[in-house]
């Protein structure tokens, strides 16, 4: 994905003789190194696509006579029904197809290249292949959602202890601790749904930085291609690769998501709190008796392949001088390899979270221990008009000296206490009754009905706002993708106008 330069654009070979750059540079020790053919196989399908939208864009605008226009979107067929290992060699995908193109029509095929350069042919490819992994990624995560809220409605009362600093904290539900993980996947989509309308911006017709002294239709080309609109400045629609920048830490951001949520379940399986699905578990190859739960590892470790493509993509373009530079063509990878790893991660970490077994009775007797219901008391007495600071200093104190697997203090023992502290007994301030249900787990839970809280009555509303979000993203990805569908069909019936 090179520079091109302009003397190239139209060869002086006889017509049975492809030649799509001078004999100077054909050919050298470092052809190999500068190739990108075989990298280049992900932006062939888009590399034709920019082709096509091209050469009507330039027969329409009497640049290029129509029936030369047939001849090489003819031969575009040919070479797509081809594939990509049918390709000459070349440094790179456009030289591969421009000189198939030379090929089949003799060297009229040449002013398919008429008004562009490589710069903007390739950023025109890059963006047209990268919005297709975005919306694919996007598919994926609202599927993943889908399952998510799922798994919230069937676990809405099942409590569950929560943890902070991996220490017994506050009980919670299954319910609430999935929704936690939807809601910041709602974020991780409207990154990618807003990243995408950056990509979705047409390059064509800047040509190598300064534009062309050609009549072209930038506005049609995109229209052709489906682009929103035009990447104005013509120096910065060859040279910026800012949309990938966006992607990728859309897509690193989205896989640490997804490392929480893995390490999460990791951590729940080893201490029993969740039985994955023997689909997302393995075996040890030495002891018989272990249910390894390695998918989730390796959603975990493949964050490393996301945030490694982030700063290798940033670390590419820092210092790069405006325009073209070939140190671009190694950009595009860092994204590819991101998308791909991640795509594949939310589909995993989706699955074994929507296909476990959550153990009800396991979870509520782990979610007393290490005294998890104490913050529920100090609340009874903050609630019943004793500063929250005092009533925590009771329970405090009625903690004192519990192990992590001891049961909770009993009522008696909070009101002895309470009663040297406060100068009074507990019953002045709450009911018996009232401490007993705020140290039992379940009732811990009810009590946080607070908005966003984990009572089912605060997660029933969380799950109603939840699959609103999820239909309006569900809404604008197929606007999208018929977007770009209908595009297509557009460019194919512009195209069938000529062959």
């Amino acid at each position: 994905m090179s520079e091109e330069s302009e003397a190239d654009r139209d060869g002086d070979a006889d017509a049975d003789e492809t030649v799509v750059r001078r004999d100077r540079f054909a050919g050298g020790p470092a052809r190999s190194f500068l190739s990108s053919l075989a990298d280049d196989e992900r932006i062939f399908a888009a590399d034709l696509a920019v082709d096509r939208a091209h050469v009507v864009m330039l027969a329409e605008q009497g640049i290029v006579e129509d029936d030369i226009a047939g001849e090489i979107l003819s031969a575009l067929d040919s070479v797509e029904a081809a594939g990509h290992a049918d390709l000459p060699d070349g440094e790179d995908v456009h030289e591969a197809i421009e000189s198939a193109v030379i090929d089949r029509v003799g060297q009229s095929g040449g002013k398919m290249h008429t008004a562009r350069s490589r710069n903007d042919e390739v950023a025109a490819c890059i963006r047209y292949r990268l919005r297709e992994d975005v919306l694919e990624l996007v598919e994926t995560v609202v599927g993943a959602r889908e399952q998510l809220l799922a798994v919230a409605r069937e676990e809405r009362e099942t409590v569950m202890p929560g943890y902070t600093h991996l220490q017994p904290a506050q009980p919670t539900t299954v319910a609430h601790w999935v929704l936690s993980y939807e809601q910041a996947l709602q974020r991780d989509t409207a990154r990618l749904l807003d990243a995408y309308e950056r990509v979705n911006q047409n390059p064509l017709g800047a040509a190598a930085f300064a534009g062309t002294p050609f009549d072209v239709d930038r506005e049609r080309t995109a229209e052709l291609l489906g682009f929103d609109g035009v990447a104005e400045n013509s120096m910065d629609a060859s040279a910026t690769r800012d949309f990938l920048v966006e992607v990728t830490s859309a897509v690193a951001t989205l896989a640490t998501t997804l490392s929480g949520l893995a390490e999460d379940v990791v951590v729940m399986a080893s201490k029993g709190h969740v039985e994955l699905d023997d689909d997302y578990a393995s075996t040890s190859s030495i002891m018989p008796q272990k249910k390894n739960p390695d998918t989730l590892e390796l959603v975990r470790g493949r964050t490393g392949d996301a945030t490694a493509g982030l700063n290798g993509l940033l670390t590419n373009l820092k210092g790069q001088p405006r325009a073209y530079n070939r140190d671009l063509q190694r950009a595009g990878r860092h994204a590819w390899d991101a998308v791909d790893s991640v795509t594949e991660s939310v589909e995993v970490a989706a699955g074994a979270v929507a296909t476990a077994d959550w153990p009800a009775e396991t979870l509520e007797a782990a979610a007393s221990e290490g005294f998890a219901t104490a913050t529920g008391v100090a609340d009874l007495l903050a609630m019943a008009g004793v500063p929250f600071r005092t009533a925590h200093e009771v329970v405090a104190e009625a903690a004192a000296g519990l192990d992590a697997d001891d049961d909770a203090p009993d009522y008696e023992a909070i009101s002895a206490i309470a009663e040297d502290v406060l100068g009074a007994p507990l019953s002045e301030f709450v009911e018996r009754e009232a401490v007993e249900r705020a140290l039992d787990p379940a009732e811990s839970v009810a009590m946080r009905d607070s908005r966003g809280g984990p009572a089912p009555s605060a997660v029933a509303d969380q799950l109603s706002t939840a699959e609103d979000v999820l239909a309006d993203h569900r809404a604008a990805l197929e606007s999208t993708a018929d977007a770009v569908e209908s595009a297509h069909e557009r460019r194919r019936a512009e195209v069938d106008r000529y062959v």
